[in-house]
């Protein structure tokens, strides 16, 4: 028997964090709402979102919240959900704040560059993560895999392995078993952790998660000043100014 097709209904994008790897940019703008060859990250997630007929989308502010206030009112279904703990807990805490919208959902982050909407069809067998193959070597988190199944995950990562992408899907099931443990953890002090070790580590018996195949063109994460000069050139005056005060000094 075939198993059950689910379908996403909502979003929810992480859009909280200082970002101080991307400092002086973030000191005056949140980090997705930085302008990457003319068009701010967050832009490319809810463009991808409604070309795939997601139009429920939950956004979790902190860090200058008043600029993303200002950018909903032109953006028609976007609802902001404030997070007052963003300054001084890790990001399990937007989620804690996010946690009644995780059934039939998606979860992404807003500071990444989707290039290739189909990415993020909202039609899945069963709750994962997007994940790209990795043959060489990378320090991001790594998945090993067995049938489809997610059977283990190093945070220090490795090779030959599926790298996590900040792209998820939960069924309505999942995503409910996803809001309990986050308000268990949170709330009983666990404040630090990343939402991802929730189902990746804490709870990871509570799942069967699958991987959704892309490829490292489909999206960008950019974590530095150095990879968005990378990807828009335009910024690299800001690394060179860097350098030069570093030399003066």
């Amino acid at each position: 028997m075939s198993e059950p097709m689910h379908t996403v209904k909502r979003a929810v994008i992480m859009a909280a964090g200082i970002g101080k790897r991307m400092q002086p940019l973030t000191f005056e703008t949140p980090k997705p709402l930085i302008r990457v060859n003319g068009t701010r990250m967050i832009d490319t997630v809810v463009r991808a979102l409604h070309e795939n007929g997601i139009r429920e989308i939950y956004v979790v502010v902190g860090y200058l919240k008043e600029q993303f206030y200002e950018w909903a009112k032109n953006q028609p279904g976007i609802q902001l959900i404030e997070n007052p703990y963003y300054d001084v807990c890790n990001n399990i805490s937007s989620l804690y704040a996010a946690r009644q919208h995780l059934q039939d959902c998606i979860i992404l982050d807003g500071d990444q560059i989707i290039y290739h909407p189909q990415i993020l069809d909202p039609h899945f067998v069963r709750s994962g993560y997007n994940a790209v193959w990795c043959g060489g070597k990378t320090k991001e988190w790594l998945l090993q895999t067995e049938n489809g199944i997610i059977k283990s995950c190093s945070r220090t990562g490795g090779s030959n392995g599926w790298q996590l992408y900040s792209v998820s899907r939960w069924t309505a099931e999942d995503g409910e078993k996803l809001s309990r443990f986050t308000a268990q953890e949170f709330e009983g002090g666990n404040r630090q952790i990343y939402w991802d070790d929730i189902p990746m580590f804490c709870y990871f018996e509570a799942f069967e998660l699958g991987i959704r195949e892309m490829k490292a063109d489909d999206i960008v994460e950019i974590d530095s000043l150095e990879e968005l000069a990378g990807t828009d050139p335009g910024y690299r005056y800001i690394l060179n100014t860097q350098e030069s005060e570093r030399k003066q000094s």
